[in-house]
């Protein structure tokens, strides 16, 4: 977890280049977190941006 976004944005896109899987950067309290987006459990977090290791990022809302 970090409390520094633009660190956060920048470890979820090269999670998602690593993995090559989406990765979601969520905000949980005053932290952010990446996860890949299929193990995430939207009812606890609130998602900001999901990152495509083509596309690049993109805004969740």
């Amino acid at each position: 977890m970090s409390q520094d976004l633009s660190l956060a944005q920048n470890h979820a896109f090269h999670l998602a280049r690593t993995l090559m899987v989406p990765i979601t950067l969520f905000r949980s309290g005053d932290e952010y977190g990446v996860l890949p987006a299929d193990d995430l459990d939207d009812d606890e977090v609130e998602a900001l941006f999901e990152y495509c290791p083509y596309a690049g990022g993109r805004p969740v809302h």
